[in-house]
């Protein structure tokens, strides 16, 4: 009778199991990209990977959020332990059997790790240097330095975003999906034609080049993004509907406040700026009237990189002949 009784919990306990592993839904993809789109804008607003990239990594490498790592270990990017890794681990077999892979207290988490391991990685640093909206370079780039075996992998994340358009926050725009729709086909935003021939410019004793024109504005690149100089009559919330881009990301990609105001003359980005000079110039020699602000705005850099560079607050005065330095 005890046996029986045993026989009786256990398979008791695996029907239990089972009925709770079948009632746990599966993510769709649509689902997944509604509910980590904010996510993946909020970490290429930290550190400039395309947001487009970052949710075609996750939802590859993590089975759209269904796979074991996700699962039981927040782990979204399939990133293994390597040696550095001082956090929780878990053992998955992958390209090897029980491999070492690092385990998150949240999904999060998943996310800011990842930024930091391209960010801190030597050989994922020329990706930086990419236009912030080219998804096709950063996937080419990725596979290339060695991201994944997969020899499929560029062409497999780049699908993806051209299947759910995830290119346009990249633009700053939204991207809504119905759930269980089919992958939208829709008109995408016309590029900025290129100039041509392509003229060099001195802004400030600092060449940038034309990239195009759109409507009445000139479109300069400068360290791998785009801007535009602001004319008589301009706010940013006209610019910001001339480029489609919301008022909230120019905020964002120049480093603004919502109480300020542009005037005549003023840079402003319609697209991220980067973390570092790539251009070539490393060091900078401040002018009468200069802020860290105004440099940032100059070279296309994040005033909060160049912060941390110069190991300085943002609101540090700058003096006439000081050496900031750009990368």
């Amino acid at each position: 009778m005890k046996n029986l009784r045993q026989i009786v919990l256990t398979f008791a306990l695996l029907a239990v199991t089972t009925a709770s592993a079948e009632g746990q839904q599966k993510l769709t993809r649509e689902a997944y990209i509604q509910k980590y789109k904010p996510l993946a804008v909020e970490q290429m607003d930290i550190y400039g990977i395309p947001a487009s990239i970052k949710l075609a990594q996750a939802l590859f490498e993590s089975d759209n959020g269904n796979s074991r790592l996700a699962r039981e270990a927040n782990n979204h990017f399939g990133i293994k332990c390597k040696s550095n890794w001082t956090g929780q681990t878990i053992s998955h077999t992958d390209d090897a059997p029980d491999e070492c892979f690092r385990k998150y207290p949240s999904v999060e988490e998943s996310y800011r790790d990842h930024s930091e391991f391209l960010d801190k990685s030597a050989r994922y640093q020329d990706l930086f240097k990419l236009d912030p909206t080219d998804y096709k370079g950063w996937a080419h780039g990725l596979q290339k330095a060695g991201y994944a075996t997969n020899p499929q992998y560029a062409q497999q994340l780049i699908k993806i975003i051209e299947d759910y358009q995830l290119f346009l926050l990249d633009e700053g725009q939204d991207v809504r999906i119905a759930e269980n729709a089919a992958p939208v086909e829709e008109p995408v935003a016309e590029p900025i034609p290129s100039a041509s021939p392509a003229d060099m410019v001195d802004v400030d004793n600092y060449s940038v080049s034309i990239q195009g024109r759109n409507g009445g504005h000139t479109v300069y690149r400068n360290n791998g993004s785009l801007f535009i100089v602001v004319r008589d009559g301009d706010k940013l919330e006209s610019v910001a509907s001339e480029f489609r881009v919301s008022p909230k990301k120019l905020i964002k990609y120049n480093d603004l406040d919502i109480h300020s105001n542009v005037k005549t003359g003023d840079m402003i980005y319609i697209r991220p700026k980067a973390k570092r000079s790539s251009n070539g110039k490393m060091i900078h020699v401040a002018r009468d009237g200069e802020t860290l602000h105004s440099i940032s705005q100059m070279y296309g850099i994040r005033l909060k990189s160049l912060c941390n560079i110069n190991r300085r607050s943002r609101d540090s005065q700058v003096t006439e002949g000081q050496q900031i330095r750009l990368m």
